[in-house]
Formats: C-alpha cells, structure tokens, sequence
C-alpha cells in the first residue's frame, strides 16, 4: 500500500485539493469535493472511501481524515 502525504492532518480547502489533483493528473473542473478527493485517492493508489467512515479509519495517514470526518453519507 503506498504512503500517504499527510498535511498536518488539517482541513484541506479546493485550491490545496486541486493543485494536489492536478499534480496527480487530474483534470478537476468542476467536480465537487467528495469527487475530486476520491479520485486523488484512486490515483495514489487508495480506495476512494472520502466521506464514507462514520467517524473511523484505518488510514491514519490520510491526509483527508478530517475532512471525510465531517462529510454526511
């Protein structure tokens, strides 16, 4: 499984995520949040689980934890 980049495990805002996106080559336009880290997610190697914890993970590294914490399924 490949190492997350964490970021001090703080909120990330679009701009961060897209030019994380973009640097994975990822072409964000205009897809939601949600969608764009999933698919940063896929592109490192990850499943795309964004916003689908209930409050746990396994993946103490990502750097997305507290985003997806706060996301409602």
């Amino acid at each position: 499984m490949p190492v997350a980049k964490t970021i001090d495990n703080k909120s990330m805002k679009m701009p961060e995520i897209k030019r994380k996106a973009q640097a994975l080559g990822i072409t964000p336009g205009k897809m939601k949040k949600p969608e764009l880290i999933r698919s940063i997610q896929i592109a490192e190697g990850y499943m795309p689980c964004f916003g689908t914890s209930n409050g746990e993970c396994a993946q103490t590294n990502c750097c997305f934890m507290e985003d997806c914490f706060k996301q409602k399924t």
